[in-house]
């Protein structure tokens, strides 16, 4: 009882995070974006996404053409969009973005 159980994620694209091929192409396509979200142009935290969902395209998994270098605002909201959810309040973006100082 005194060990917690460890979290697992059974999402699609899990699988493809964890081989062996991922740590490079990431970084290939962080250099190909010039380290900049390409949505925003934003730099710092930067999260390399799947334009096609892995759940929806296996197959483009590991294709450089499948993939964009996004912020994590930029991720949440195509996350967010993808999953049916309605977009931000442009009201609390513009606030969001005056606290980001953006």
């Amino acid at each position: 009882m005194g060990m917690k159980a460890r979290k697992r994620y059974d999402r699609p694209s899990a699988q493809a995070y964890r081989d062996k091929r991922w740590p490079a192409l990431r970084l290939a396509a962080k250099r190909r974006d010039g380290w900049r979200c390409v949505q925003c142009s934003r730099r710092g935290r930067l999260e390399v996404d799947h334009i096609r969902a892995v759940r929806d395209a296996p197959e483009l998994a590991f294709e450089m053409s499948n993939l964009q270098t996004l912020c994590g605002s930029c991720h949440a909201r195509k996350t967010r969009l993808e999953m049916g959810f309605p977009p931000p309040n442009p009201e609390r973006v513009k606030w969001m973005r005056l606290i980001d100082g953006k």
